[in-house]
């Protein structure tokens, strides 16, 4: 017999994300609603980087429901647990950008520290509480990144005289040590060592993962690869932090969420896990490719503008900028079986094709417009 919906819903298991306005948690959430069978419910502060119009596809979905909440309010944090029941809580909320961080660190250190500290203790109660079939199987999912480890040796700094071909250079592992250089980098790591202290002393069954750079759809204008392909489009310079030769490992956004369910539901506990895309490139070589791409897609450029890479323009490096960053994704993909299927070559241009048809997305998440009137707000 077939179940009727209310009792299909019922008997649902529900995943709670936190930060799910935001962009990877957007990912996870249409990621979730799309491909399983999950009931998903949706915290997120609203912060200015979160948008609730990068979910409009699943907003009205059966199996979705959103709650404007403050992680580091305790008493509503209660009531959503009490209130949903979920069995997997997928902890993403945090506060992301360096620069931001450099400028103003105090909302760094509440949001992802004390925001994850009071997420963790009414976690902790709530699944002290549980029965003991939905106990054994309840999972916290901590997501942080890869910046927890400072940054590794950048080719053009080793000694060549020590360097034969073929050697590999090194790769952030699970186990490497933490080194943080910045604010917003020290605060995900202080969150890391939170949840990795609530399973050893509470026992509650935590999981956490580290990503490289994610690049892709519905991405803060703020962040590098929007604001370059943003800045193209206006005839607006193209800002490059020092030489540009700082390298990130590129992870497409709807690789990780997929790697991040994946670790949410069939990870071990206790064990970490990271998520890279196999993509290093140097900042400078993606404003290239960018620009490559925008002279294929739209070669009707601004008035002035006869290349995309004349507005190239090279700017003081931030403050200690981390030069190289790059992860081994081996162990997800041993235990797990997981691997991009984006190279950086073909998440790239899916990524400059959706911006170019998504002109009002970036207007609306920049004056706030979509969000004030979804919430009523003048």
């Amino acid at each position: 017999m077939l179940k009727k919906p209310a009792e299909r819903l019922n008997n649902m298991k529900t995943i709670l994300v936190t930060g799910g306005a935001g962009f990877i948690g957007s990912a996870v959430i249409r990621h979730i609603i799309n491909d399983t069978e999950f009931k998903v419910i949706n915290v997120d502060k609203l912060t200015y980087a979160g948008n609730l119009e990068s979910l409009e596809e699943i907003a009205a979905n059966d199996r979705y429901s959103f709650e404007q909440i403050d992680i580091c309010n305790s008493a509503e944090i209660k009531a959503v647990l009490e209130q949903y029941q979920p069995d997997i809580i997928m902890h993403l909320a945090a506060e992301s950008h360096v620069d931001r961080s450099i400028d103003g660190p105090g909302e760094f250190i509440q949001t992802n520290i004390v925001g994850t500290y009071t997420l963790l203790e009414q976690a902790r109660d709530y699944w002290s509480q549980l029965q003991s079939v939905k106990k054994a199987e309840f999972r916290f999912h901590h997501i942080s990144t890869d910046e927890v480890y400072g940054d590794l040796p950048h080719p053009d700094d080793l000694d060549s005289s020590l360097v034969t071909v073929g050697d590999a250079l090194p790769l952030f592992t699970e186990t490497s040590s933490y080194a943080p250089s910045s604010p917003y980098s020290v605060s995900k790591a202080s969150s890391d060592h939170l949840v990795r202290a609530w399973h050893r002393t509470y026992g509650l069954p935590t999981l956490i993962t580290n990503c490289s750079n994610n690049y892709g759809p519905y991405h803060f204008p703020e962040k590098l690869i929007p604001l370059i392909i943003l800045n193209a489009l206006e005839g607006k310079p193209l800002p490059v932090y020092g030489k540009g030769n700082q390298i990130r490992d590129w992870l497409y956004v709807e690789d990780h969420a997929r790697a991040l369910v994946l670790v949410a539901t069939k990870g071990k506990i206790a064990e970490t896990y990271n998520i890279g895309g196999h993509n290093e490139k140097q900042n400078i070589d993606v404003v290239n490719t960018i620009c490559d791409l925008l002279e294929q897609l739209v070669p009707a450029k601004p008035v002035g503008v006869e290349k995309y890479k004349d507005l190239i323009s090279y700017v003081q490096d931030r403050a200690g900028h981390d030069l190289r960053y790059a992860i081994d994704a081996s162990k997800i993909f041993k235990d797990l079986g997981w691997k991009p299927e984006e190279s950086f070559e073909s998440g790239i241009k899916k990524t400059v094709q959706w911006y170019l048809a998504n002109h009002q997305w970036c207007a609306n998440v920049q004056d706030g417009s979509y969000q004030r009137e979804r919430l009523g707000v003048c």
